[in-house]
């Protein structure tokens, strides 16, 4: 193990199961699991009839995954992403002929990539079919955080942009080796059942990032770096029917929409 990645393993097989099962897997489905370590979850994936990729930076951790699970590799139904998954995901998924919304994706992720992974995949207006993470409970917390929250932040807008979002099992520190430092909770993540449908997401990811970037600036302040010459701040929010005064943290995601399709269409 290297520290440096940031590696604990769930050790318990009841919260195993458990966290496994929020896939709802049929067999045969596609699934992405990111770093699977010494494989305990890939053992239940697999063993639920998944059609498994997993993406794993551990050169010491690639050559025990391939020999435990050479059987399922010889099948097809197993085969391995060695890398940095924050640098290859993508590549992944465009040359793997498959389209997100089939695939569901896994982990038990390492605390110093989690709300980066996650908000990179968003950001790119990537959703996938149902995802199911093992994350920090300081990450889960953002996660679903609502309007008003000390909590709510531009990662907490941009994952309920595109997922309903449901904490599920809480983990205590005990649950794994080495033993963190923090709690840990498993999230799922499944599509909104009423989508927020934007104009032009880039404008949206933008307004998002820029009206978080200074918390305790109102929204007339963080716009400004966003406004082409001759659109004024007070005409965006005019036309959207939102108070300039106002912080980002108090907005829903529907508020975002309609500012960022606002700014637009008026930039257009």
């Amino acid at each position: 193990m290297q520290k440096k990645f940031g590696q604990n393993f769930l050790t318990s097989p009841d919260m195993r199961d458990k966290i496994i099962a929020l896939l709802e897997l049929v067999p045969g489905e596609e699934v992405w699991e990111v770093g699977p370590g010494l494989g305990a979850m890939t053992s239940g994936l697999l063993a639920a009839g998944a059609s498994l990729t997993a993406f794993e930076l551990d050169r010491g951790f690639i050559s025990l995954l391939e020999g435990y699970f050479s059987e399922e590799k010889g099948k097809g139904t197993f085969r391995i992403v060695a890398g940095d998954v924050l640098k290859n995901w993508r590549k992944e998924l465009d040359s793997c002929g498959k389209a997100a919304d089939s695939i569901k994706l896994f982990g038990n992720l390492p605390y110093n990539i989690a709300a980066t992974f996650i908000a990179d995949t968003i950001t790119c207006g990537v959703r996938f079919a149902r995802c199911a993470f093992t994350v920090q409970r300081e990450v889960a917390d953002r996660m679903r955080a609502r309007p008003g929250s000390k909590d709510n932040s531009s990662f907490s807008v941009l994952c309920q942009w595109l997922y309903d979002v449901k904490a599920c099992v809480d983990l205590a520190p005990g649950c794994f080796w080495p033993r963190p430092n923090v709690a840990s909770q498993a999230v799922l993540f499944t599509p909104r059942k009423e989508a927020v449908v934007v104009k032009d997401p880039r404008t949206f990811v933008r307004l998002v990032h820029a009206l978080f970037a200074q918390r305790r600036k109102t929204l007339l302040n963080n716009i400004k770096p966003l406004l082409p010459p001759g659109l004024g701040a007070d005409d965006v929010f005019s036309a959207a029917g939102i108070n300039k005064g106002e912080r980002a943290e108090n907005l829903s995601v529907e508020e975002f929409a309609v500012l960022a399709d606002t700014l637009f269409s008026l930039s257009s």
